[in-house]
């Protein structure tokens, strides 16, 4: 089982997650808390470009981050999805719901 590695950074109106490795089932809880926490109070941009693997316990915790930002007049960010991350994303048929971006610079 490989390991879920998030690293965490602040930028001037949003919180930046680094996501490296497999998310699935055996580690989205971090995830999950991490990011439930932050986009109450942040623009939350989660940075894909490191995942290997994702599964639904994972494209879960993304869809609800994203709600819940909603409600709380935030706005979660998916920036540079890896191809593995992107083609969960897209299996789902919601990946045109989420604001994908290639930039921390393209946060509003």
């Amino acid at each position: 089982m490989e390991q879920l590695k998030i690293q965490e950074k602040k930028g001037a109106n949003y919180f930046l997650l680094e996501l490296t490795g497999v998310l699935d089932s055996y580690n989205f809880t971090e995830l999950q808390q991490k990011a439930f926490s932050l986009v109450k109070e942040n623009n939350l941009v989660l940075d894909l470009s490191g995942l290997h693997s994702m599964d639904s316990s994972g494209l879960s915790v993304i869809l609800g981050s994203s709600t819940l930002g909603e409600e709380y007049g935030r706005t979660l960010y998916i920036m540079n999805p890896s191809s593995s991350a992107r083609k969960s994303l897209e299996s789902t048929g919601f990946i045109d719901m989420f604001n994908i971006i290639y930039s921390v610079t393209e946060v509003i």
